[in-house]
């Protein structure tokens, strides 16, 4: 009997990954509310979808994951990095490439420097969301030791914690409705590493480098991988019949004709 249970499946614990029309939801939430809080949340979120990020390295809340800090913020123009300190804001905007080094998060190897180029999209883009993040500790006159998921109110610091990224994607999930295929309690600020290796995933980039990208060093990274996405099964029945149209190479016991 034992025997029995050892071989069953896990209980799953997957979350659910968020499509992008999520993603654009709480920006544009965020973007007509002027809210600073509001607006650092949705870079957050931004940041932890492209670089398929913890919990823990988003937001200030107490984990074992240490979050990124300023210091550890590179903008470049081309081949040219910026001085954050001293560049001017023109300048920052100007940027066409982002990165985060990894001091001492979670599965990262120190020093580890991991960028994205522009997407294209003036609000969903990982480099655009580090210029806001820059802009907004630079206007603050924040430390290098800052926590990224730092927002300010009246010249205080106040950290962006999970449950701000759980409630803004709920929100969210509930303004578009069942369509997604989950409801908001399916979500959390966990889903967003799921969401950004689901989207890769759908873009046909190979699970190599979505493990390269997510620091995953085992097959720990299927169980963020959903194949319940449309996009991606759509043409596999099709495939799967012309597949399945193969021979075996008889063995010895297999009578000749």
């Amino acid at each position: 009997m034992l025997k029995a249970f050892s071989k069953k499946d896990p209980p799953p614990h997957r979350v659910k990954p968020v499509p992008v029309a999520v993603l654009r939801n709480v920006a544009a939430t965020a973007a007509t509310s002027h809210c600073p809080h509001r607006n650092a949340t949705a870079d957050m979120t931004i940041l932890a979808f492209f670089f398929l990020l913890r919990p823990g390295e988003y937001t200030g809340g107490s984990s074992d994951t240490v979050p990124f800090r300023f210091q550890d913020v590179q903008l470049f123009i081309g081949p040219t990095r910026l001085d954050l300190a001293t560049a001017s804001i023109a300048s920052l905007r100007q940027a066409t490439f982002g990165t985060l080094t990894f001091t001492n998060q979670k599965n990262g190897v120190r020093n580890e420097v991991i960028g994205h180029a522009s997407s294209g999209d003036p609000v969903l883009c990982p480099v655009q969301a580090l210029i806001r993040c820059v802009i907004h500790l630079r206007m603050h006159n924040a430390p290098p030791t800052t926590t990224l998921a730092t927002w300010y109110q009246d010249d205080h610091p106040q950290p962006i914690l999970p449950r701000h990224i759980t409630d803004a994607l709920r929100t969210a999930v509930t303004i578009l409705g069942p369509t997604l295929g989950f409801l908001p309690e399916d979500v959390s600020a966990r889903c967003l590493r799921a969401a950004g290796a689901t989207a890769l995933l759908c873009a046909d980039v190979d699970d190599c480098h979505i493990s390269l990208l997510g620091r995953w060093r085992s097959d720990e990274m299927l169980r963020y991988l959903h194949l319940s996405t449309q996009q991606k099964m759509k043409d596999f029945s099709r495939k799967m019949l012309h597949g399945g149209a193969f021979n075996l190479i008889p063995n010895q016991l297999v009578p000749s004709y």
